[in-house]
C-alpha cells in the first residue's frame, strides 16, 4: 500500500478509525531532513502495508494537525493505535527506530485487548 496523504478532511477515516496501526510523517516540501526521511517512511509502507498505515500530514498545508499533534520540528514521526497517541520520534530516524515506535503502538493494541 502506498503512503497516504493525510488532511483534515481524512484524518478521521484513516487515522481515528483505522484497524491497523498508524505512522504519521509530519513534514514540509522544503525540509530536507524531511526529504530524508522520505525514502524510510515510504520503504516501511509498501513491506509493511498489511501491518500498518503509513501516512503523511505536509504541516505546511494542514497547519490544525501540527497544532493539534505540537509539531514544533519537522521531521516528526507519530505512532497511534485505537485512535490515541502511543510515541513520537523528531528528526531523522532508522528503520529500525521507526519500526520501534511502531511496536509501541502494537502494544497499545495487545494491553487493551487484554483489558
Amino acid at each position: 500500500m502506498a503512503v497516504i496523504q493525510v488532511t483534515e478532511d481524512n484524518f478521521d477515516e484513516v487515522v481515528m478509525k483505522s484497524g491497523k496501526p498508524v505512522l504519521l510523517d509530519f513534514y514540509a516540501d522544503w525540509c530536507g531532513p524531511c526529504k530524508m526521511m522520505s525514502p524510510t517512511v515510504e520503504a516501511i509502507a509498501e513491506k509493511y502495508a498489511d501491518r500498518y498505515v503509513v501516512g503523511k500530514v505536509n504541516v505546511d498545508e494542514q497547519p490544525g494537525l501540527a497544532l493539534r499533534y505540537q509539531v514544533m520540528s519537522i521531521p516528526m514521526l507519530v505512532t497511534m493505535n485505537l485512535g490515541m497517541f502511543a510515541a513520537k520520534s523528531i528528526g531523522v530516524v532508522s528503520e529500525a527506530e521507526v519500526l520501534e515506535l511502531l511496536s509501541k503502538a502494537e502494544g497499545m493494541r495487545d494491553k487493551h485487548v487484554e483489558s
